[in-house]
């Protein structure tokens, strides 16, 4: 029967495949709920407005009925006045007086003819002093720079109103009765006497009823100055922002955000989930249509929104403790990101990212603007992190980015040059976190399992244990290695994909040959194993092994997966070539098993992998050639690169047709450099 055009029979289900799915499916659900959750719970004042600038939008009616509020500083006005007028509640402590009588008359003693007329005066002084009042000096100044003229004494239970300078400090008091001394005594005979130690304050201050009262007086001052009705018209497009009109929209923005005025808790709960949800799906789709690789590993996905989680979870922190999210480190996210993928995967993360923040801050439009070409900096300027120079220059052109960037703000808005000051400073100090790039890819690195530039620049040291190793066992091996990857390093640069992990690559692909050199033809002097043993399924046994056996060193010096994934599919799914051939021409007539002739695999599944795949086979075939003219060498390299691509060698990789001719072009073009080619001189035929 034939099938019509909708065919209902169901395709086979990968369950592993449709797990994985499930597993990312559900790490971007948990993500969304934990930035959800975080989401201040606020409404938002959604315009930007300066005192004497016109208002840049539509006429606003007010909604609902407010009080204008009072501006702190108009309040501050206001309570000076009355405490200016207000006065302080001080009580008349009757035992001084009796006190310092009694340490008088224990210094005179028995008085006579000669010290009486002191001891009298002195009385008598006293007895005046005390009875206007001696106040603390420091409390009369303090009052006197705060502008308060009268306090209030309570003698008796009576509340007597008095000037402050009514009152005597102990200095003024000591100085009053030396100088109204009459003549019959002598001024310094007086002075003998220590007068000062019977003179302290009597008009002390009653603390706690002051503060009562200057409490309730502060009541009284009004922080209102009028009222808007319901449906009033506030500010229409164009009009000038005057003091009372910016009065009249910060108290709209009060009521709004302090208040919770025009908000509906379900409304705004289910805005910011289909704001949430709509840009997760789109990043989900980015990963679905562009970077499916994320979705089969579960790990990519969890760090890239982790991260995004993070930064969300962090502004929103900033914006309810009132921090500026400009020292929030944006830029962090495509440095980091790009460190271990590519630099587009890093932006969309980045414009993710900054799109779900931009919810929550404060002058929105100005924060997306900054961010989102900060981003594009940041990634312009730092393509590789291999040296700490590197982020450092970077760092100085994402902080020179934020200020021109803002100074351009401020010129449009008419803002003064104190706001860009304090600008500069959070700037400053997101510089300072962007330095901690290094370290943080170090953390992510042993974390999640990935590999930095900076990382492959290390390994790629051939001065390394493992090189040093391989150089003394394997020689003509190791040697290979490095001419391999600079063939890789000139073909990824040609079609733009990452250079120093295709060169790292290279260099340890080969390492499994240490552990039998002898087997492989670079590393024989004369004498073939191969020829003694005779036996070509187990010389092909042996050649496959030094993959496996690659892995296994390189697990055993704790070299990363990626490198490990260079060593596993240089070869795919071929063939060991010359023994599967040498089998079948020896034995025609024999079944061949296939599995014993062909390597473990996998294939390639990245451009980098595919390029050493081609650089491997090119390099160690070109040894073969009987001379290096451009013909052998052009023949070479199509034959031996048409041949894997025949065998099917590259179907998991995302290399194109375009770029295989583009490496084509590359690899001839190194070979003729390093074997000299030259032309072929014709022959002078005999006559």
């Amino acid at each position: 029967m034939k099938q019509g055009f909708f065919n209902f029979e169901s395709a086979p289900i990968d369950k592993k495949l449709l797990l994985k799915y499930v597993i990312v499916t559900t790490i971007f659900v948990v993500a969304g709920v934990l930035i959800f959750e975080f989401f201040p719970n606020i409404n938002k004042f959604q315009y930007t407005y300066e005192k004497g600038s016109p208002w840049k939008y539509e006429e606003i009616t007010a909604p609902f009925a407010f009080e204008i509020r009072k501006s702190k500083e108009d309040i501050a006005k206001e309570e000076q006045t009355l405490l200016q007028k207000f006065a302080p509640i001080y009580n008349y402590d009757q035992s001084v007086l009796s006190s310092s009588k009694r340490l008088l008359k224990d210094k005179f003693g028995q008085t006579d003819d000669a010290t009486a007329p002191y001891y009298k005066y002195i009385e008598s002084q006293l007895n005046s002093i005390y009875k206007t009042g001696v106040i603390s000096a420091s409390e009369l100044e303090s009052y006197l720079e705060a502008g308060t003229t009268t306090v209030r004494l309570v003698d008796d239970n009576v509340s007597k109103e008095k000037l402050i300078t009514h009152f005597y400090t102990t200095k003024s008091a000591y100085e009053k009765i030396i100088k109204e001394a009459p003549q019959s005594l002598n001024r310094n005979t007086l002075r003998d006497y220590n007068i000062s130690n019977y003179i302290t304050e009597n008009v002390k201050l009653d603390a706690e009823k002051t503060e009562y009262l200057r409490k309730e007086l502060l009541h009284t001052v009004s922080l209102t100055k009028g009222q808007i009705q319901s449906g009033e018209k506030i500010i229409d497009h164009g009009e000038i922002i005057t003091d009372s009109k910016f009065d009249i929209l910060n108290s709209y923005k009060q009521e709004i955000e302090e208040n919770n005025q025009l908000k509906n808790t379900t409304r705004v709960a289910w805005g910011q989930a289909i704001v949430i949800v709509c840009a997760l799906l789109v990043f989900f789709l980015y990963f679905f249509l562009f970077r499916k690789k994320f979705l089969v590993k579960k790990r990519d996905s969890a760090f890239m929104l982790s991260l995004m989680t993070i930064f969300c979870v962090l502004t929103s922190w900033a914006v309810r403790n009132d921090v500026s999210p400009y020292i929030i480190p944006y830029a962090l996210i495509p440095i980091v990101v790009a460190s271990f993928f590519d630099t587009r995967t890093a932006l969309f993360t980045h414009l993710t990212t900054i799109l779900l923040c931009s919810f929550v801050v404060p002058h929105e439009f100005e924060f997306l603007f900054l961010q989102v070409i900060i981003g594009m900096i940041s990634i312009c300027t730092l393509k590789t992190i291999y040296q700490r120079s590197h982020l450092i220059r970077a760092v100085v052109f994402i902080v020179l980015g934020y200020i021109v960037l803002y100074l351009g703000f401020s010129l449009i808005h008419e803002r003064g040059m104190e706001q860009l000051q304090n600008m500069i400073k959070y700037f400053i100090i997101n510089g300072v976190f962007l330095l901690f790039a290094n370290p943080l890819i170090y953390i992510i690195e042993k974390l999640f399992g990935y590999t930095s530039d900076a990382t492959l620049v290390e390994l790629a040291n051939t001065n390394n244990e493992i090189f040093r190793k391989f150089s003394e066992v394997a020689q003509a091996s190791f040697n290979h290695s490095m001419q391999v990857s600079n063939l890789a390093e000139a073909a990824a640069k040609s079609i733009g994909a990452n250079p120093m992990l295709v060169r790292t690559g290279a260099l340890y692909h080969d390492i499994g040959k240490m552990n039998n050199p002898t087997f492989f033809t670079e590393n024989q002097n004369g004498v073939n194993p191969h020829v003694e043993l005779n036996d070509e399924e187990k010389s092909a046994q042996i050649i496959i092994r030094h993959v496996t056996d690659g892995v296994e060193i390189a697990k055993k010096y704790g070299l990363p997966l990626k490198i490990q994934e260079f060593i596993l599919t240089h070869h795919g799914h071929g063939k060991a070539t010359y023994f599967y051939n040498t089998f079948k021409n020896k034995y025609p007539d024999k079944e061949v098993a296939e599995d014993l002739f062909t390597y473990p695999g996998p294939s390639p599944f990245t451009k980098e992998q595919t390029i050493l795949m081609m650089c491997d086979a090119v390099e160690a075939a070109s040894r073969s050639l009987e001379s290096y003219t451009d013909k052998n060498i052009n023949d070479l390299v199509e034959k031996i690169i048409n041949s894997q691509l025949n065998e099917g060698l590259y179907n998991d990789s995302p290399i194109t047709l375009k770029q295989i001719q583009t490496i084509k072009g590359v690899l001839k073009e190194k070979l003729k450099s390093l074997y000299h080619t030259r032309i072929v001189y014709p022959e002078l035929k005999n006559k």
